[in-house]
């Protein structure tokens, strides 16, 4: 399995001003409001972002993933590993050639869940995956295009975990364990992963 990031989060939706609320509150730090400024805070906030999506598999602000399978994990039905997912694109069948053939949009359909999206066929099984091929789903997931539309407690776990990303420079999220009040926060949301195979939350085309 490997999953692509195809876009990433808008510039504009990332809640860079109510970061630098946030720090002024929480460490009476004065912030030079400038562009130079707002880059950073922007990639603390891109930072922290990643983290909380990639331990919970919910994705925070809309945007479109591409999925790469050598086979169906069940052809009556296969999970898409994020959520909300909100439409599937496309879905195209590669074979060993390198030739690609779109499945028709009338052969399956989305199946919404907060925590299990599924693609589903319409009758029948999801089409054969060529021997020596794949198929790849294209989705679009996230609970929205605004940082207003994030859940409360996810936003919060954002906001906390990119203060502290802003405030200890030498913090490594990859290496140690999360704050233990981000985790508290985003607890609820954790799902455990139903699918199997070497995959690449994140990674951008």
């Amino acid at each position: 399995m490997l999953l692509v990031e195809e876009t990433a989060p808008a510039q504009a939706a990332l809640p860079v001003a109510g970061l630098r609320n946030h720090l002024r509150m929480g460490s009476g730090f004065e912030l030079v409001e400038d562009a130079t400024e707002d880059a950073a805070l922007a990639g603390f906030l891109r930072a922290a972002i990643a983290t909380v999506e990639a331990r919970t598999g919910k994705v925070l602000l809309t945007r479109v993933f591409r999925l790469r399978l050598e086979d169906w994990r069940d052809p009556m039905g296969q999970p898409l590993p994020l959520a909300p997912a909100l439409s599937v694109e496309t879905v195209e069948l590669t074979d060993r050639a390198g030739a690609v053939t779109a499945v028709a949009p009338e052969r399956w359909r989305l199946v919404p869940d907060n925590q299990r999206p599924v693609l589903v066929p319409v009758v029948g099984s999801l089409p054969v995956v060529p021997v020596g091929g794949h198929v790849t789903v294209r989705f679009t997931a996230g609970f929205g295009t605004g940082w207003d539309d994030v859940p409360a407690d996810l936003a919060q776990a954002v906001m906390m975990l990119a203060a502290r990303y802003y405030e200890d420079r030498g913090f490594d999220g990859s290496q140690l364990a999360l704050p233990h009040g981000v985790s508290a926060l985003i607890d609820r949301w954790r799902a455990v992963r139903t699918l199997t195979g070497r995959g690449s939350f994140g990674r951008r085309a």
